[in-house]
């Protein structure tokens, strides 16, 4: 449960949430029950956190790892150590805690990373720029670009999109945009032009903790540790499979695909699709190839099941490969 401020009301976050099949609950305001004391944050969530940044980040200051997969070592052999220790309240340690109460059902497998990013993207409405054109007798030339911006990066979208106001679906993790327009989905776009360069403006004075924070890190670098107190074992596996009980039940993740990624919405859209890759409306078919397509649509609409169907059928070369003779 999280307190009513801006995190839980926020539109990406809440996106999120419904994407991976999480549900929120607030807490009640207080002094909203006159009857009870109303509930409480307690910082179960953010203790775990607190305890493994004061813990374990400051042995970086004896050794910093070299790769990210030798990072993701030293915190799992951290990880390990730190379940194994006695829980606060049962007579056992925070593993078998862990493992006595698995809801029945199993697990669920977490998405990638990738298709996170996708799920924390917040909508925007911009204005794209303007294209215009110089003609004369013989020739037609672009002065202006289909441009937006996003906090400082360039972004040139489809020229149809010129002085059009659009919808932005900018992702917080994501380097590419996605444009929306009479609800089509466009991009994804990716920067043309770079942010502002670092170091250009004047160094402002440090504060008083930004010096104390210099000061511990010219002294952690004159103290030693032993490399080998970080490194300890190489398996980058989660739990020992020790402790895994065999009756465990993992199931996986069912991805909603909130922005019709890999799926079409109907299939009106998987046709026209269809026709778009042919280059020519499905109407100037014969009837078996009509058929065909009929017949694929309403067997699944992932776009590249169909796209591979249609490309077997009518013997078209992939996009990107050697041109047939």
């Amino acid at each position: 449960m999280l307190k009513g401020g801006p995190i839980s009301k926020s539109q990406v976050f809440q996106n999120v949430l419904s994407c991976l099949g999480i549900k929120l609950m607030t807490h009640m305001p207080k002094g909203s029950d006159s009857r009870r004391v109303t509930a409480r944050s307690k910082g179960k969530v953010e203790r775990p956190f607190r305890t493994v940044k004061e813990a374990h980040e400051t042995l970086y200051h004896f050794h910093q790892p070299e790769t990210e997969a030798e990072a993701n070592q030293w915190l799992h052999k951290y990880l390990v150590n730190y379940n194994d220790q006695p829980h606060r309240s049962e007579p056992h340690s925070r593993m078998e805690d862990w493992l006595e109460n698995i809801p029945k059902d199993g697990l669920r497998v977490m998405c990638n990373w990738e298709r996170f990013c996708t799920f924390a993207r917040e909508p925007q409405r911009r204005k794209v720029g303007a294209a215009s054109f110089w003609m004369n007798n013989s020739s037609k030339k672009c002065l202006g670009d289909a441009r937006v911006s996003v906090e400082g990066v360039a972004y040139e979208v489809d020229p149809d999109l010129a002085g059009e106001t659009v919808i932005l679906w900018w992702g917080l993790f994501d380097n590419e945009l996605y444009v929306e327009r009479d609800e089509q989905r466009y991009g994804p776009y990716y920067p043309v032009d770079g942010p502002i360069p670092l170091h250009r403006y004047r160094k402002f004075k440090k504060s008083r903790t930004q010096e104390r924070a210099d000061r511990i890190t010219v002294l952690a670098k004159q103290l030693d540790l032993p490399r080998s107190a970080l490194t300890g074992n190489t398996d980058l596996q989660f739990v020992n499979d020790d402790f895994l009980p065999s009756t465990l039940v993992i199931n996986p993740f069912r991805d909603p695909d909130p922005y019709q990624e890999f799926t079409y919405p109907t299939a009106l859209m998987a046709k026209r699709a269809i026709a778009d890759y042919l280059g020519q409306p499905l109407a100037k078919l014969d009837l078996k190839q009509r058929e065909f397509i009929s017949t694929l649509v309403e067997e699944t609409l992932t776009k590249k099941v169909i796209m591979e169907r249609v490309r077997q059928y009518f013997h078209f070369p992939e996009r990107g490969g050697a041109n047939a003779d």
